[in-house]
């Protein structure tokens, strides 16, 4: 069993951290590079993205026609790992939720003219973009069948009423997916849309304030009264809106566990680097017993999530949906990225928790992990579901047909 890169992919890794290191790692240290919402601001982002062009690695997880690399999703959770070492890095990399996932699934799926218009411009960087899904109940959240906003044909048009909320990115975004219902057919019943922010028939309520830190944009709520959508901006097929979302989230669940195994070992190094230098009772912290055994453990776990992750990405990469190679990685990182935080801020003491480190930021971060995509708990009754339905074959290796 193969785990080594390719060595071209393992070139372009370095590269990545090395630019992470020099010109995206600095920036957090100054406060005036942070934006209202404790993100980036507009101006150190647009320098840093400028580098990152320059060195030919901007959104490069895009096919080459669009100016990415064509990376697999095994090459993604490479170079994702070493963005997300960073706070601001994916972001500057175009790489960061939810233009990520927008961006995967429109070059897998969309027609050439709606590449052009829609994805390009997110891909150039030129515009942001949201994936607007999730309702206030008792409409579709974690279960898409309970969506209520719907689209109706009226005049040859689609015209959309309803709301959502919880949309990331939203308050920034230019380019729009939208989930609606279409009909009452339990898998054919939803439909995918591309709508502009400059339509009418819509508007955002509210950018819901949350714990934070937030994506550019935030988490909105939208209410959808009139909204006309002519026929080219369907996205698929009518009644294709359910098959939209599984190629795009079981991808984009995945991205984000790349990014926050990032995140992980940025706390596990913030730690490090303090136990070795702090003593207490005549001896470094890192020497003391119960420190090792908290290191040790969260290590442990952030190298089980890339496994995890790594065998999801590889899953994909054959075609496989990789439903439960996905799940359980989700699982299995958000809470390793909420441990390895947790730890990092235990062993730093005071100084984790103050503002001198962004073990704290991360630390906010990192519980919506368990949240977002997806709740850990649909999670885990995906995979029950699939074990009581295979029994042993659950746990068969790749390319085994099952024989218990």
């Amino acid at each position: 069993m193969d785990l080594s890169l390719s060595p071209e992919l393992e070139s372009l890794r370095r590269r990545v951290r090395a630019l992470v290191a020099e010109h995206i790692l600095p920036l957090e240290a100054d406060r005036a590079n942070y934006d209202a919402h404790e993100n980036i601001a507009p101006a150190p982002l647009e320098a840093a993205r400028e580098t990152v062009r320059e060195a030919g690695l901007f959104s490069p997880q895009l096919p080459r026609e669009f100016g990415g690399l064509g990376l697999s999703t095994v090459g993604m959770a490479a170079l994702y790992e070493e963005m997300g070492y960073s706070i601001f890095g994916p972001v500057c990399f175009n790489c960061a939720a939810p233009d990520d996932g927008n961006m995967t699934v429109l070059s897998r799926i969309a027609d050439d003219e709606q590449k052009r218009r829609w994805l390009a411009p997110i891909a150039e960087g030129r515009v942001r973009s949201a994936f607007a899904m999730t309702e206030p109940m008792p409409g579709a959240g974690s279960d898409p069948s309970a969506m209520r906003t719907t689209a109706r044909r009226e005049n040859g048009r689609w015209v959309i009423n309803g709301r959502k909320w919880f949309i990331t990115g939203a308050g920034e975004a230019s380019h729009f997916i939208l989930i609606a219902r279409t009909s009452d057919d339990a898998r054919k019943g939803l439909t995918a849309f591309l709508f502009h922010r400059d339509q009418p028939g819509w508007e955002i309520e509210r950018r819901i304030p949350i714990m934070g830190p937030e994506e550019h944009g935030g988490h909105c709520e939208l209410v959808f009264d009139g909204l006309v959508i002519e026929d080219h901006d369907v996205l698929m097929n009518v009644g294709d809106g359910l098959k939209v979302t599984q190629i795009r989230l079981g991808t984009a669940r995945l991205t984000h566990c790349m990014r926050w195994l990032g995140l992980a070992k940025r706390s596990l190094a913030i730690a490090a680097a303090y136990v070795r230098e702090r003593e207490s009772f005549g001896t470094a912290l890192a020497d003391h017993e119960g420190v090792q055994w908290l290191l040790g453990e969260a290590a442990m776990q952030i190298e089980i999530g890339r496994l995890m992750t790594m065998k999801a990405a590889a899953t994909l990469d054959t075609g496989d949906f990789a439903r439960r190679e996905v799940s359980m990685a989700k699982v299995q990182v958000a809470d390793t990225l909420h441990k390895a935080v947790d730890t990092a801020i235990q062993l730093c003491g005071a100084r984790g928790y103050s503002r001198d480190t962004p073990l704290e930021w991360i630390y906010r971060y990192a519980r919506q992990a368990r949240l977002v995509d997806g709740a850990s708990e649909v999670h885990k009754m995906v995979l029950a579901k699939t074990y009581l339905a295979e029994g042993g074959d659950f746990w068969r290796w790749t390319g085994d047909t099952g024989d218990d």
